[in-house]
């Protein structure tokens, strides 16, 4: 259970720093602006945290670059010839106004045709996409459960999709339970593949440790190339907020 959250300055950085009944200290930067996040011990001093950013400065430092550099999609309209993704493809959007039901169509390897009701608006025209890509993303999944785990030899006992602000997936280790950013549906099916492999470790090895990264290396040979593939991807617009 967390039992404080403060701020520190180190080298000019502000970094959160959250106290927890933890054994490890853990380090992590935030997309898309670099936000700096200390989990540490309760038992470790303030100075010690210190020590551990300062330490780790050159690593942050290229983190934040990498954020900050990385291609954002402008906001979203909704609106004939927009550029939308689906899958790694990025697809011309063709909007179809009409008095019948909603819906989605993948027209050829390069557009999408949204119909939607004569006089809808930008929210609903964004509310049909994303119960679109809600249902897409959603039919990916069970496949993969059922091919990796018993590869890894663990079960998913419940999984959710939802939008998430700053994760592509999280994982509820006493819970058996994964979510999955809905934002995956645009990402090529390796990148999905690697998230969900990514949470399903975590059932073996809750942290973000050598354990965990030498489990990811004997399952998923290839899982650096395909975080690689996720972070070069475009990010979408979003009010980011923590």
């Amino acid at each position: 259970m967390t039992t404080d959250t403060h701020q520190i300055k180190v080298s000019g950085l502000t970094v959160d720093v959250v106290r927890k009944d933890i054994k490890n200290l853990h380090l992590a930067v935030y997309p898309p602006a670099g936000r700096v996040r200390v989990a540490a011990p309760l038992r470790v001093s303030e100075e010690a945290v210190r020590l551990a950013v300062v330490s780790r400065l050159g690593w942050i430092k290229k983190q934040r670059s990498k954020f900050i550099s990385q291609a954002r999609q402008s906001e979203r309209e909704y609106v004939s010839g927009e550029s939308h993704y689906f899958q790694g493809q990025r697809y011309r959007l063709n909007v179809i106004y009409q008095n019948g039901a909603s819906r989605v169509v993948i027209r050829n390897k390069s557009a999408i045709d949204l119909y939607v009701r004569t006089g809808s608006d930008r929210e609903q025209r964004e509310r049909v996409m994303l119960v679109w890509y809600r249902q897409c993303l959603k039919e990916q999944i069970p496949a993969l459960l059922e091919k990796w785990e018993p590869v890894l030899g663990v079960r998913v006992a419940d999984w959710r999709v939802r939008q998430m602000k700053t994760k592509w997936g999280t994982c509820n280790t006493r819970a058996g339970r994964i979510w999955l950013n809905l934002e995956l549906a645009k990402k090529s099916a390796q990148c999905l593949e690697y998230i969900v492999v990514h949470e399903m470790v975590h059932l073996l090895e809750r942290h973000h440790n050598d354990h965990f990264t030498e489990l990811m290396s004997r399952f998923m040979p290839q899982w650096k190339l395909h975080r690689e593939e996720l972070n070069r991807s475009a990010l979408g617009h979003e009010e980011w907020s923590y």
